[in-house]
């Protein structure tokens, strides 16, 4: 009886024994993953900021990507973080990788069209196609560019209807862009009534052109005949104007033309 009790203590010691030797090495473990998990965060938060910070001084960088990278960043040493501390518990790191790899593959798949929104973001803040405050045209797309995100682009029709396209659209369409040049050129059609006497007509328009049209950096307006039809003569008006004034002064410069051939007693089938 007494050969039984001290075989169980001293099975009972070396069990002891195992387990605070166990404990000890798993308490550096332990200590050790809480220390690289902090410092870890800590990193991961200041590479973003000073990566953010960064990317925003480069001229000419869209503070949507400099905030996307910097996010990348973050997730990417939160990520090594991570398998670091699987490592100190004796986990297989290159079988964590695979797993990641694999979970990676199977998410692209599942959200391919959501990446090809993120890649087609990318590359319109990138190239600049458009830019906010800009009108664009782009396929069935036509409006004002509010925002340009990531995933899909806000913008505001000329009726002021609220519309969003997803970037791979935008990216996949010829764009076309009538607010980045400086000038754009107007074509306005007078089209004079039966008999109008052409030689009075044009004197009218061009001194109406000569006073009001638009001055730009281009070629200098025109004022020529563009068509003869069943006795009636039809004068384009081709001006260059800036950008920003091309639709106010289409309307302008009609109704003043409208007022001067209707004071010179010059009949005017239609102007548009």
């Amino acid at each position: 009886m007494e050969a039984s009790t001290q075989e169980v203590v001293r099975a009972a010691g070396g069990a002891w024994d195992a387990l605070s030797a166990l404990a000890v090495a798993y308490g550096f473990s332990v200590l050790g993953a809480v220390i690289l998990l902090v410092a870890g965060v800590l990193v991961a938060g200041a590479a973003q900021r000073w990566s953010y910070a960064g990317l925003k001084r480069v001229r000419g960088f869209d503070e949507t990507l400099a905030r996307f990278f910097s996010q990348i960043l973050r997730y990417a040493i939160l990520v090594l973080v991570g398998v670091t501390v699987l490592a100190q518990f004796g986990v297989q790191t290159a079988s964590v990788l695979a797993a990641l790899g694999a979970a990676g593959l199977a998410i692209g798949l599942a959200l391919q069209g959501t990446l090809q929104n993120i890649a087609a973001g990318i590359m319109l803040l990138v190239l600049k196609p458009f830019r906010a405050g800009e009108y664009i045209e782009a396929g069935a797309v036509q409006g004002t560019i509010e925002e340009i995100g990531l995933f899909a682009t806000e913008l505001k029709s000329s009726d002021g209807i609220y519309i969003l396209a997803p970037n791979s659209t935008l990216w996949n369409t010829p764009v076309k862009n009538f607010s980045r040049n400086k000038s754009r050129r107007k074509d306005i059609v007078v089209k004079l009534g039966a008999d109008a006497p052409l030689p009075e007509a044009r004197r009218v328009v061009e001194g109406v052109v000569a006073s009001s049209a638009p001055k730009a950096s281009a070629p200098a307006p025109s004022i020529f005949v563009s068509e003869r039809a069943d006795g009636a003569t039809t004068l384009t008006v081709r001006y260059w104007s800036p950008t920003r004034q091309w639709a106010d002064s289409g309307i302008d410069l009609s109704d003043e033309i409208a007022e001067a051939l209707a004071a010179a007693d010059i009949p005017v089938a239609s102007i548009a």
